[in-house]
C-alpha cells in the first residue's frame, strides 16, 4: 500500500472517529434533554395543581362566607359568645392557610409566589420575602414559573436537609438597574469551593435538572445568573431584561 493510500485511509479513520464521537455527544445531549424535559413537565404539572388548589380553596371560602356570617349571627343571638369566638378562631386558622402572601402588582407572579410560599411556611421554614415588579414583564409566565419554581423548590430541599433550627429562606424580587432582579438565599448543609457548569452538571436528581433548567431560561433571555455558597448559606442571583 502506497504512502498516499495509507494517508487517505488514516484520514478516513480520523473522520469516522470524529463523526462517531460527535454522534455520541449528540445522543447523550438529546437523552439529557429528554430527562430534563420530562422532569420539567412533571414540575409544571405540580405547580399548576398547586395554583389551582389554592384558587379553588379561596373560591370555596368566598362561597361559604355568607353561611359563616349566618352561623355567627345565630350563635350571638342565642348568647353563645364563647362558641362564636371559637368559630371565629377556627375560621381564622383556616384563612391563614390560604392567605395571599404576595401582592407584587403582577398577577402571574402573585399566583406562583402564593402557591410556593404557602408550601415553605407549611414546611416550618422561616420565611422573609419582598417582591414588587411592574404589571407587565418581558419574561413569559411559563419561564417565570420555571425559574421561581425551581429556585424555591431547591431552597426548600436544601432547608429540609438542615437538622434542627436555623432553616430559612430569603426571597427578594424587584427592579435593579432597569432589569428584573431575583435573589434567593437559603440554609444549607452543603459547602462547595467553586460553583460553575461542572457543579451544575454534577448535581444529581431533581436539583440538578432544576439548576440546568434555570440556566437555560436565563440564557434564553440573555440574562445573568450567579450562585454563591458559604458555610450554612446558599445564594442565587438572577438578572433578566424587563
Amino acid at each position: 500500500m502506497g504512502f498516499w493510500s495509507i494517508a487517505l485511509l488514516a484520514g478516513g479513520l480520523v473522520l469516522l472517529a470524529a463523526g462517531g464521537l460527535a454522534l455520541a455527544v449528540w445522543l447523550l445531549r438529546r437523552r439529557s434533554d429528554r430527562r430534563i424535559a420530562s422532569y420539567q413537565n412533571k414540575l409544571m404539572a405540580r405547580q399548576i395543581d398547586e395554583v389551582q388548589n389554592l384558587y379553588l380553596t379561596m373560591r370555596g371560602w368566598r362561597h361559604d362566607y355568607h353561611n359563616h356570617l349566618q352561623t355567627l349571627k345565630a350563635r350571638l343571638e342565642m348568647g353563645q359568645v364563647g362558641e362564636a369566638r371559637a368559630y371565629l378562631d377556627s375560621l381564622e386558622e383556616d384563612l391563614d392557610g390560604i392567605r395571599a402572601l404576595a401582592e407584587t402588582g403582577n398577577v402571574s407572579l402573585d399566583a406562583i409566589l402564593n402557591a410556593k410560599l404557602s408550601i415553605v411556611l407549611k414546611r416550618g421554614i422561616d420565611l422573609d420575602f419582598k417582591a414588587q415588579v411592574p404589571p407587565n414583564l418581558a419574561v413569559s409566565d411559563i419561564d417565570l414559573c420555571v425559574i421561581l419554581g425551581n429556585l424555591i423548590d431547591n431552597a426548600v430541599e436544601s432547608c429540609e436537609k438542615v437538622a434542627g433550627e436555623g432553616r430559612f429562606l430569603r426571597l427578594y424580587i424587584g427592579v435593579f438597574k432597569q432589569q428584573l432582579y431575583l435573589s434567593v438565599t437559603n440554609a444549607t448543609n452543603e459547602t462547595v469551593r467553586k460553583i460553575d457548569a461542572a457543579y451544575v452538571s454534577a448535581k444529581r436528581g431533581n436539583h440538578g435538572h432544576g439548576l440546568k433548567r434555570i440556566d437555560r431560561v436565563v440564557e434564553k433571555y440573555a440574562g445573568y445568573v450567579n450562585r454563591q455558597n458559604e458555610p450554612g448559606v446558599f445564594a442565587t442571583e438572577i438578572l433578566l431584561p424587563l
